[in-house]
This record gives C-alpha cells, sequence and structure tokens, in this order.
C-alpha cells in the first residue's frame, strides 16, 4: 500500500465552502464518484479542512498510478461532470502549475 498526501485550496468565502462540504457528505456524494475512485485502486480517501486548505490521503493499491486516474477519469463523462462542478469552489495553490488542482505533497517528517 502507498500513501499520497495532496493539497487544494478552495475560494475563501464561507458560502462556497459549506456548499463545497455539502457535496462531500457521504448522503450527497455521487455514487459515480466514488466508484471511479475505488476503481483507481484507491482504497481509502479521506479530506481535511482548515480555512480555505484542503488536505487530502489517498491510501493506495499496487496498481494506482496518477496517469491511469487521469486517463479513467478524462473517460468517463460523470467525472468530467463532477469535476467541473468543483472548479466552482475550488482554487489552485500558488505554487500550482496552470490547470492544476490537488498538488502532491512531500513527506518531511514520520515519528517512527
Amino acid at each position: 500500500m502507498k500513501r499520497y498526501c495532496l493539497a487544494l485550496d478552495l475560494v475563501d468565502d464561507p458560502a462556497l465552502i459549506a456548499e463545497y462540504e455539502y457535496w462531500h457528505q457521504s448522503k450527497n456524494g455521487w455514487p459515480e464518484i466514488k466508484k471511479s475512485i475505488l476503481d483507481a485502486d484507491i482504497l481509502q480517501m479521506e479530506i481535511y479542512r482548515t480555512g480555505n486548505r484542503l488536505f487530502m490521503i489517498m491510501d493506495t493499491g499496487a496498481d494506482f498510478s496518477f496517469e491511469k486516474k487521469a486517463a479513467m477519469d478524462k473517460a468517463n463523462p460523470k467525472v468530467q461532470e463532477w469535476e467541473e462542478l468543483m472548479w466552482k469552489f475550488q482554487s489552485s495553490i500558488p505554487w500550482a502549475k496552470p490547470g492544476e488542482k490537488w498538488v502532491l505533497m512531500e513527506k518531511i517528517f514520520q515519528l517512527v
């Protein structure tokens, strides 16, 4: 199993942040999105927020790759619809590449 940590900002607007959180509640999430995550060999995913900064933790299986996930997402119209909706709330962090959403974080410390 491999763990990835990623960061993304939200538009700094309390109403948009509340709506983003609404879409990420289990009862409001799209089943097609959950399926696409699991189909990419992502075993567990958590998103945390402080202010308008998001932090995602992904635990993945041996078959996961960001390239494979991107290709699967591009070929899935429902994922594209979801991503378009999410851009309403999301704002790239200052050092992200053009068009890049979630930015991979580098681990700099481990206790054990």
